[in-house]
């Protein structure tokens, strides 16, 4: 606690001297800074949210429930027990999903469960009450029309902290207790849902409900990792000192460097301290940069690797010249 408060002093300038009166003020500006933190998060969540039901809303009313298709999930059972008992979907959207929500309390706790609630019963209020109109009457385009705003629902639902269809939390639940991945169980569980649909509504119907299945996946898959991909790009060399005024000074980016120590490598085992620069670029630069560390270093040893999001840092700032 101290180390913290002589922190935000030194960052603030000493604004809040020691004492008393200091510690009241600090405490006062670090309450007032997480309240305000947490509501601007809360706000963007619930925003997400919002959105996210109400295109997933439109996905099923305005494609796939007209046509008889089906997605995978808790959605895909929810639309064949709609064709079969001819209830409306938005009550079986509750209550297939009332178990999966339980699971994630127990799992994830108080704020998933609310959040995941709140996007459940709002998907049912808009399918029951919002009077979304039918576009297309042609299969494919309602195929992959409906598959890529349902996707996008999901996806906006779980960017706000919540979810659309429960069975992620029953493959997450599952998983814990199992030597299964998360992928495996959702697999397993889609592979009946749909072998379902090809019983109940048609081989023709269930093969156009797969192609919706896999434009949601890609949409949601987009949605949650953003448009621009990351790329970590981690380089040993003995010239590290150029290559990080290089990245930093010309191509604006910034760097962690390691301290690390050499081991087998061309010259057979040496032990010798060495630095090891780490950076995060977008796609687009990435050759670029294998340009340049080629100009300092050709021998220099460089590992990629894919990162979905990022946060803070450099990676946001334009170069500062070219």
């Amino acid at each position: 606690m101290d180390g913290e408060k002589n922190l935000y002093r030194r960052l603030f300038r000493n604004k809040y001297p020691i004492g008393p009166e200091g510690d009241s003020k600090y405490l006062a500006a670090k309450n007032a800074f997480q309240l305000r933190v947490f509501l601007q998060a809360s706000i963007k969540d619930i925003f997400f949210l919002t959105c996210g039901f109400l295109a997933a809303g439109f996905g099923l009313k305005g494609f796939l429930l007209p046509a008889k298709f089906i997605d995978g999930g808790a959605t895909g059972i929810s639309l064949i027990l709609d064709n079969v008992t001819g209830i409306p979907v938005s009550i079986f959207l509750i209550v297939i999903n009332l178990p999966f929500l339980y699971m994630g309390f127990r799992s994830l706790g108080w704020s998933f469960f609310i959040k995941a609630a709140f996007a459940i019963a709002g998907l049912a209020a808009a399918v029951a009450f919002i009077p979304y109109p039918e576009i297309t009457k042609d299969k494919l385009l309602v195929a992959v029309f409906g598959g890529f705003f349902l996707g996008a629902g999901i996806g906006l639902a779980v960017r706000g902290g919540g979810v659309l269809d429960g069975t992620e939390i029953l493959a997450i639940f599952v998983s814990r207790r199992t030597t299964m991945t998360i992928g495996d169980i959702i697999m397993i569980i889609n592979f009946f849902i749909f072998l379902s649909a090809a019983y109940i509504l048609g081989v023709e119907n269930a093969l156009y409900s797969m192609l919706t299945y896999l434009a949601a996946s890609k949409t949601v898959d987009f949605i949650i990792e953003g448009i621009e991909e990351y790329t970590g790009v981690t380089i040993i060399s003995p010239k590290s000192h150029e290559i990080a005024e290089m990245i930093t000074k010309k191509m604006g980016r910034g760097i962690t460097v390691y301290k690390g120590t050499s081991g087998f490598g061309k010259r057979g085992y040496v032990t010798e301290d060495i630095e090891i620069i780490f950076t995060v670029i977008t796609r687009l630069e990435i050759s670029r940069l294998q340009t340049e560390i080629m100009v300092i270093d050709p021998n220099a040893f460089v590992v990629r690797q894919s990162i979905k999001d990022t946060k803070g840092g450099m990676i946001k700032k334009r170069p500062l010249h070219d």
